[in-house]
Parts: structure tokens; sequence; C-alpha cells
């Protein structure tokens, strides 16, 4: 991502190898689950601006309908959900048509996902998403290294009985995952290794890991390809979360590598809006200027 002279510059020897990486992995996955590689185009191409609406879920409690109309009207074309808010799966569905919206993936509690993975399937697929993501796991769930190996257990054996009904998953993290154990590991790090590629990717939040004293192109130079997702939102000079392009976070160096994260999906998210649609804007706007 970044302007068009930038993306040309990118086809580079890492982007080209990361390519061509994508193209042997799909030689090797079985023809059933073919569909969920993503395509050499799809991570040379521009991406439209996705939102996350969490952001706006104040908002969603109040009408479904009319905040993904103010969403659209924005200019967003790609949304990721938190929940339906006790609507039917297949009327946010019509909305979502109704206003050119798109739905690439969402965010499933884990219980959910252990407990009644059927009825995420049905109410997923109606939506269109294509990837369901694991946002959050409980503090009691996750206190050692031991803790964090069951954690990628449980998530390979969720990504792989999603696999075998077409859609992919991933992992959601906050800035607990950098915090090192006393085996001296972080949780995330055990996560990429142990997780299974075929079966569980990463949805980096790029405010999280910058907060959590890690540097995001050290991961995707050390784990390409695994991050098809990533949430956007800045980081203000008090370390808080603040609209995109009013913090510090320097997005052409990070977007520049996102062939080699393989970035397929991003998302603007604020966890505590001043004024949503306000913010939104702001950060449409700026994303929109870098010319993504």
């Amino acid at each position: 991502m970044g302007t068009k002279q930038l993306a040309a510059a990118q086809v580079s020897r890492r982007g080209f190898l990361g390519v061509a990486a994508a193209g042997i992995a799909a030689t090797l996955i079985p023809k059933s689950a073919e569909s969920l590689v993503p395509s050499p185009e799809s991570l040379l191409s521009p991406q439209p601006i996705g939102l996350q609406l969490y952001t706006v879920r104040d908002l969603m409690q109040k009408d479904v309908k009319y905040t993904l109309q103010q969403v659209a009207g924005v200019g967003y074309r790609e949304v990721e959900f938190a929940g339906l808010f006790d609507k039917n799966a297949k009327t946010v569905a019509k909305w979502l048509g109704e206003n050119k919206l798109t739905s690439p993936s969402s965010h499933i509690p884990l219980d959910r996902l252990k407990n009644s993975l059927q009825g995420v399937v049905d109410e997923c697929q109606t939506l269109g998403n294509g990837l369901i993501v694991c946002p959050w796991i409980d503090e009691s769930m996750r206190k050692s290294a031991d803790d964090w190996h069951k954690i990628a257990a449980d998530l390979n054996k969720i990504g792989e009985q999603l696999s075998r009904m077409g859609l992919r998953f991933a992992y959601h993290n906050h800035d607990f995952e950098f915090k090192k154990l006393a085996s001296g590991e972080m949780g995330y790090d055990i996560l990429l290794k142990e997780c299974d590629p075929k079966f569980v990717k990463m949805e980096m939040d790029l405010y999280w890991i910058t907060k959590g004293g890690q540097d995001p192109l050290a991961y995707f130079a050390k784990w390409p390809g695994r991050f098809p997702l990533v949430h956007v939102k800045d980081m203000a000079g008090s370390g808080e979360i603040t609209n995109v392009g009013k913090g510090t976070i320097d997005w052409n160096r990070i977007f520049a590598k996102r062939r080699e994260a393989g970035i397929e999906h991003f998302y603007v998210e604020r966890d505590n809006p001043t004024s949503p649609i306000d913010d939104i804007k702001v950060s449409y706007d700026y994303l929109s200027r870098l010319g993504l």
C-alpha cells in the first residue's frame, strides 16, 4: 500500500519471492482447500478501505441499518463485524448489499467457536465472510507458556474444522501477547510457532503490537504471508489510540511491506472514539490520501 509510485517500486525481489511462495504453497495444498489460498493478484492490487464495526458499536446498538448507511456514506466498502446486535444475519446481509458493502470477516468469541461452531459458520457464510477471527483470550486462560501451547492447539483444531467448511481462521492480538512469560517467551511467538499456517492466520492489530513494544515489520519478515488482515489505528504521543494519520505510527513504512505480510484486507478501528462517524471519516480521508 502507499502511493502509486511506491506500489510500483514494491515489485522488488522480496515482493516477487512472497508472491512466488504463495504460488508454491497453493500447489502443496489439497484441491478442496484451493479457495483458501489468496491469489497473487490479491496481494498486488489496491484494496478497499475497511472498518471494524466495533468502532461504531454504540451506534450499531441503536440502529444497525442506519449505521451501515453512515459507514458506507463515508466511503468505506468493507466492514468487519463484532456482533450483530440481535439482528438476523440474512437481514444484515441484505443491508450490506443495499449499501454496496462487503464483509470479508467477523470477530467471533472463543467460547462460540468452541461450543457452537456450526451456528457460527452459518451466520458468517450468510454475511459473506471468508475469514473468522478470534478476537480475544481471557486473562485466566493465558498465564503461562503452557497455557499458550494449549491455546495454539485449540486454535489449530478450530481452524482445521473451519477449513473443511470453506472458511479461513485468524487470531487478533492486543498487547498482552507481547509480555514476557516466566519462560522468557511471548505468547504471540508461541502462537506463530505452533499454529499451523494452513489453518490459523493472524489479524495483526498494528496499534497493539506497537503498544506492546514490537515492530510489525520484524514479524512480517520472520513470518511472511501469515497476516491477511490488519487493524489500522494510530498511537498518540501519550500512547493512547487516536485517528489514523494523527499519531506517530509510520503507515507508509508498514504498508510498503504489505506483500511480504500477505495483507488482503485492512480495517480502520478506534476502540473508544470521541465522535464515531467524524473519527472514522478522519481516518478514511487520511488513508485515501495515501493512495491505497
